[in-house]
């Protein structure tokens, strides 16, 4: 089993990256955010990956961080969900944002990832629900602190909200859908105005 790959990144195409690998050119299987993370054409690169074993084929898929990675085999899991399923959905998804999303029970914004019906994002709540509260018992008593380093401003947001009389299942919807780069502040604000929207 191939654990990661480490090297140049010679070629880029939607969803695919090829790194080479003394002198051997590995062609991954990837997402948007992973071929942002990774840059330009020539840099020196780390995936870490995952072999697909089929009949047919065979699939090597690269992430460039180990939360991506552990996401998309967690939706290889579900039921109808394959692996161009799952590239689509951590496209349009962080990780944090699709933990986001799972933990609330949000199927609807599942829905909006292309190829995604309504009985598919539904299953992957079903599933993956659980298994996410057992990767993460934490969550079970602190919600809050499900979201994973590098994501302190959702923490401090999702925090202060809940001082606020806001439940977390109000407010984690709302948060998936923001950018994960915005200050506390902004988030805060951003999910009150949509709060003070529905509630209209």
């Amino acid at each position: 089993m191939i654990y990661s790959l480490h090297g140049i990144l010679i070629e880029k195409e939607p969803n695919l990256a090829i790194i080479e690998c003394g002198g051997v050119g590995y062609a991954c299987r990837t997402t948007n955010t992973t071929l942002s993370a990774l840059g330009q054409i020539g840099n020196e690169v780390r995936v870490y990956t995952h072999m697909n074993v089929r009949e047919d084929a065979v699939e090597l898929f690269g992430f460039a961080d180990k939360n991506e990675l552990k996401c998309f085999q967690m939706l290889l899991t579900v039921s109808g969900i394959g692996g161009k399923a799952a590239l689509a959905i951590l496209s349009d998804l962080t990780p944090n944002k699709f933990a986001l999303l799972v933990a609330s029970g949000d199927s609807t914004a599942l829905t909006k990832v292309k190829g995604i019906g309504k009985k598919s994002a539904e299953r992957i709540i079903l599933d993956l629900k659980d298994k996410l509260l057992k990767a993460n018992p934490i969550l079970q008593d602190a919600p809050v602190s499900v979201i994973s380093a590098g994501t302190d401003n959702f923490s401090e947001a999702l925090a202060a909200l809940a001082v606020l009389g806001y439940r977390q299942e109000e407010v984690m919807p709302v948060l998936a859908g923001l950018e994960d780069a915005l200050p506390a502040e902004e988030l805060i604000r951003l999910t009150l105005k949509a709060m003070g929207n529905h509630s209209k």
